[in-house]
């Protein structure tokens, strides 16, 4: 008997020990948008961490921190986007994209991706990862960023592998018809329009102008330019080279960078996975001059910060002066991340440095209003450490992240272009000292920290839940099967005006036809 008991705990252990065997993972990032690997970065280390074999294409290393020997890495170099930038949105700097058109955006967003994707499948080190020999089995899953270079998942047909996107941007109106669900534009805004879900009858008209654009723009114009990217690059590889629309097929899930309260209520499938948040990490030891700067600030701190693409260096001179007049009238300490730490007249009480650990500076209990652009990261952040905004959105979705701030009490909103002293030190007075800012705040905190699982480990859950089911075919609804014109009902819509119309236009010329009639018979009658 006891002999029995100690061969079935060998096969238990044993069992688990095969189960437990890391998986390899084919990372593929293409888009060289740095804030983009806040997220991209998180994911590959826990994946090396839990002991999977992660082979990285990125345009950005990690080689410095020495993930050990079941991380490698494929440098590419990094697609430059700027001058396309400057030329269709005519502007030179970040800060003056405010004034462009968001349709201009879309229209921006698939030429870089379709560019960049171009440009990757260009570079000899993808090529050696295309052309090399015995692909099927040698990786488990391609992970993707699911980022206007969806000609990345032509890796997962090669490989024939399931495929996990990673959304960095959040929720996309383009999402939709990729998951196989609708998504009401009536209460559901687009990521570039300012708007939340109560929209008035002209925001909702607005947003069903974009929302149905972008629609058509990736319909007729986008996956038609990609898929001639792809049969320019794999034509000689392939006897037939997949489309885009039947390789965004083969996605399984899609890790969402979002999560409740930071997004509206709105229908998802089961295999959208909301993971917002999962950068965010414990906090670390400050170095000292900023630890000494936060702690002896006894009437609290002002962090100011404009992210990674955005540079408060180009604020205009008389913008800076109203700042710095601001600043140095307040009791308050200013942590400012500004890129020219030569800035002149600086008041005693603000400090300048051109890199901060924004993390760990927002977790530290002196930091009162964090001044921002109003970026995805950066609010997630400012939420999950309780601490209220004052936003200066410039483009795209920082808008959007704002005026849901706003809504919920959280936030208040500055246009950077017309900001002057008074308005600027109301809004500062108004949420260093109302409270109700920050219990709204800290209400959010702990709705975005209330999870079933930390984001990371639901992130986790989900990749390795799609490699252990080959794929969870189950997951992926069958709207995605259907072409664009079936998704949406048109084609009941077009049969439905058609029984309606039809009976109509034949009795409009029945009548037509019976007009001349009688009117020759009234006239032979009068002759």
């Amino acid at each position: 008997m006891q002999l029995k008991c100690i061969l079935l705990l060998t096969l238990v252990a044993l069992q688990q020990l095969c189960l437990g065997e890391g998986s390899r993972i084919l990372a593929a990032f293409f888009f060289p948008g740095k804030s983009h690997f806040m997220m991209t970065n998180a994911i590959v280390r826990e994946l090396v961490k839990r002991g999977h074999e992660v082979t990285f294409i990125t345009p950005f290393s990690l080689a410095k921190e020495n993930l050990g020997p079941n991380y490698k890495e494929v440098l590419i170099a990094q697609y430059d986007f700027w001058p396309e930038i400057k030329e269709m949105t005519k502007t030179s700097t970040i800060l003056e994209m405010t004034d462009v058109p968001n349709l201009t955006f879309v229209r921006l967003m698939t030429v870089m991706g379709a560019h960049s994707t171009d440009f990757a499948f260009d570079q000899p080190e993808i090529q050696e990862i295309v052309n090399a020999e015995d692909k099927v089995g040698k990786y488990d899953l391609l992970l993707a960023e699911q980022f206007f270079n969806e000609g990345a998942l032509i890796l997962g047909h090669l490989y024939q592998i399931p495929i996990i996107t990673v959304s960095t941007f959040g929720y996309a109106n383009y999402l939709s018809q990729l998951a196989g669900i609708v998504s009401p534009w009536s209460y559901v805004p687009h990521a570039f329009m300012p708007y939340t879900d109560r929209m008035t009858l002209w925001e909702r008209i607005g947003n069903v102008a974009i929302s149905g654009t972008e629609d058509l723009i990736r319909e007729f114009s986008y996956y038609p330019k990609h898929d001639a990217i792809l049969r320019k690059h794999f034509s000689g590889l392939l006897d037939r080279v997949p489309t885009i629309k039947e390789l965004e097929r083969n996605i399984s899930a899609i890790l969402l960078n979002n999560y409740m309260p930071l997004t509206t209520t709105r229908p998802t499938s089961f295999n959208m996975i909301p993971v917002g948040g999962l950068h965010i990490q414990p906090p670390k030891p400050l170095p000292q001059h900023l630890q000494q700067f936060l702690d002896g600030a006894t009437d609290g701190v002002i962090y100011f910060s404009l992210g990674s693409q955005v540079r408060s260096a180009d604020l205009p001179p008389e913008k800076l002066k109203i700042f710095l007049n601001v600043f140095g009238s307040l009791k308050q300490r200013v942590l400012w991340k500004f890129e020219d730490e030569s800035l002149p007249n600086l008041p005693a009480n603000v400090k300048v440095q051109n890199w901060l650990p924004q993390g760990d500076i927002l977790a530290h209990p002196n930091v009162k209003v964090f001044i921002a652009h109003g970026g995805l990261f950066g609010t997630q952040e400012a939420v999950y450490n309780g601490v209220p905004m004052l936003g200066m959105p410039v483009y795209c979705d920082q808008h959007l992240n704002i005026n849901q701030g706003k809504q919920a009490g959280y936030a208040l909103g500055l246009d950077y272009r017309t900001v002057s002293e008074d308005q600027l030190r109301s809004s500062l007075t108004e949420l260093l000292q109302n409270p109700k800012y920050r219990t709204k705040m800290q209400q959010a905190s702990r709705i975005f920290r209330d999870r079933p699982l930390s984001a990371m480990d639901t992130a986790m859950y989900w990749i390795e839940y799609v490699i252990e089911h080959r794929g969870a075919p189950h997951l992926v609804a069958s709207g995605v099967d259907l072409p664009w014109y079936q998704f949406y009902l048109l084609d009941i819509v077009a049969l439905a005006l058609a029984i309606v119309l039809l009976p109509i236009v034949a009795l409009c010329c029945l009548c037509r036809s019976s007009k001349p009639k009688r009117e020759s018979r009234k006239k032979a009658k009068r002759n």
